[in-house]
């Protein structure tokens, strides 16, 4: 990765504000699913617009951002403008469970150990909170004996802290390296490493401040879940899917969790999943369904209002202590939901159409339309449009690739719903495929027109000294997408052939009388495969030896059949 990091290059700048979140868009949508992402920027984004976009793709995809922030020497101007572009960074790393750190470039590389920490293996969150304005608070968390490499990290300014393990041992924020672990701190960033010999069991940590604060608590451990909000269906073959965008309000929301431990989903009991408000205090609880192999149907029947994350409680079985594991991403329930189904691929130069459908549990009227792409594709939608209380609409959005858009192309559709006034929004992610449409069904055609072979002897002790060559003409057709390749799948033997973008390919094949069968195998550009193959009669007959012999030998056979031995030899 390092490698690849050193050959990017950097030039221009000193205009902000700059493209960040377009930047971002295009991480959240090439990145992997869970992937952790981190952002560094030394200036506002001018596409504050795309915000909603970066909080669906993060909801989607469940990916955590950080973001560093320096601001080196800027003027004063510039720094209180980015206090504004702080603003929009936090909010997006608290959406999807990151960090938002700022600190001067010279102090940069003390506050990287963050990423060191999230890239090891077997990252699981233990809690996460969020207040604003902040206010003195005590949190409490379970640690069991599976867990490792235990940090902590605190944003916030002004701000002091004390932790507290389950024996009453206790560390402040001005404790370098106490009894409990080491404490780091860099810009607005502390991080504190839990000693090795950590206890397991119930830890606290009291929070003091008024100012706005985060506190992340992470470990190492293969107890770990993941989950989806779902959605029944029937049919044939009933079950559940997962479903796009915010859960619906005002209906119970069912949640599919499937729970990993140590030794299989056998090894650890699922006590409770809960939901918990990131800003509040609030928790509320599911009833739990057993579906096997570690997969357990929430259904909770009243979601919080604000947003929130996941809370799994259980024990472990292998060492009997309580373990608390964390989801990272914020969720929040919403009165609008928006649907829409891809069931077929684009094709590069034509409009694909996309039905959608805007519903409401709530209040009607006119509801705003957004949507974007990751490609900028020209799209034409209706901005706007009309829902009737607790009814839904119907429109529909077209997105056109360029004719030379190569086949196999992925996009990232976002579209979102935004109610009257603001007040409620929801989106829809759709992964679209742009695939040439194929036509050329008929493989190409091989014709061998000349062979050279002359007494070729099948004698392994002669047939390396004969050789016999072989010409043939292939073509795609008129209509066929040209071939691609040209190659000799059996024999050995050298071939050389035309160019290949002709319609006609003349090929010549040359090889020893060892080698008498040859394959040639055509394959054109919509991967239909033409084979030619030939194979050459060997004779089982030796060729004829040719023998010269010196003068004194002839004369020798000469005297050797005259009259006087001709007796003596009969």
């Amino acid at each position: 990765m390092k490698v690849e990091v050193d050959k990017l290059t950097a030039h221009g700048g000193g205009d902000p504000p700059e493209m960040c979140l377009s930047g971002l868009q295009l991480a959240l949508t090439g990145a992997p699913a869970s992937s952790h992402i981190y952002v560094f920027t030394d200036a506002a984004a001018k596409d504050c617009s795309l915000k909603d976009t970066i909080v669906a793709l993060i909801r989607s995809t469940k990916s955590t951002v950080s973001f560093f922030i320096t601001n080196g020497g800027a003027s004063r101007r510039r720094r209180r403008r980015s206090v504004d572009m702080f603003d929009i960074y936090k909010d997006l790393a608290l959406a999807s469970g990151g960090q938002a750190i700022r600190v001067r470039k010279a102090n940069l590389p003390q506050a990287t150990g963050i990423i060191a920490d999230s890239s090891t293996s077997a990252l699981v969150t233990v809690l996460q909170r969020a207040r604003n304005p902040g206010k003195p608070e005590t949190f409490s968390f379970q640690l069991d004996e599976s867990l490792t490499n235990i940090t902590i990290y605190i944003t916030g300014k002004s701000l002091t802290f004390t932790l507290k393990n389950p024996a009453g041992v206790t560390q402040t924020e001005i404790e370098a390296s106490g009894k409990l672990g080491t404490v780091q701190k860099v810009g607005n960033l502390y991080r504190i490493r839990l000693a090795s010999n950590k206890q397991t069991g119930l830890w606290e940590i009291n929070m003091n401040s008024n100012q706005p604060y985060t506190l992340k608590i992470t470990g190492q451990s293969t107890i770990a879940f993941i989950y989806d909000f779902v959605e029944s269906f029937g049919g044939p073959h009933p079950g559940y899917a997962p479903i796009s965008g915010r859960p619906e309000s005002g209906v119970p929301a069912i949640l599919l969790v499937s729970v990993l431990g140590r030794k299989g989903p056998a090894s650890v009991k699922v006590s409770d999943v809960v939901l918990v408000t990131v800003s509040g205090s609030e928790i509320i609880g599911g009833t739990l369904e057993d579906v096997g192999n570690g997969d357990f149907l929430v259904t909770v029947t009243k979601v919080p209002a604000g947003e929130f994350v996941v809370l799994v409680n259980g024990t472990d079985l292998v060492s009997t202590t309580l373990f608390q594991r964390q989801s990272t991403t914020q969720m929040s329930v919403s009165s609008v939901t928006i649907r829409a189904v891809v069931d077929r691929t684009m094709e590069p130069g034509k409009a694909f159409t996309l039905p959608f459908v805007v519903m409401t549990n709530s209040t009607g009227g006119t509801y705003k339309i957004n949507a974007r792409n990751d490609k900028d594709f020209t799209m034409n939608y209706p901005t706007s449009i009309m829902v009737a209380t607790g009814g839904n609409a119907t429109a529909n959005l077209t997105i056109t690739a360029p004719a030379n858009t190569e086949s196999g192309t992925d996009i990232t559709l976002t579209v979102e719903a935004v109610a009257p006034g603001s007040v409620d929004s929801n989106y829809v992610v759709l992964r679209l495929s742009v695939v040439t449409k194929v036509t050329d069904f008929t493989p190409p055609q091989c014709e061998v027109v000349n062979v050279s072979a002359v007494d070729c002897p099948a004698d392994p002790v002669f047939c390396n000294a004969s050789f016999w060559q072989l010409s043939a003409n292939l073509t795609d057709g008129v209509n066929g997408t040209g071939i691609a390749t040209l190659k000799s799948h059996q024999g050995v033997g050298s071939l050389t052939h035309t160019d290949l973008k002709q319609m006609f390919v003349a090929a010549y094949f040359n090889a020893s009388c060892c080698s008498p069968t040859v394959e040639l195998v055509a394959v054109d550009n919509a991967m239909n495969v033409g084979v030619c193959l030939y194979s050459i009669v060997r004779s089982s007959v030796p060729p004829s030896l040719t023998l010269t012999l010196p003068l004194w030998a002839c004369l020798l056979v000469s005297a050797l059949f005259s009259e006087p031995f001709r007796g003596l030899l009969i």
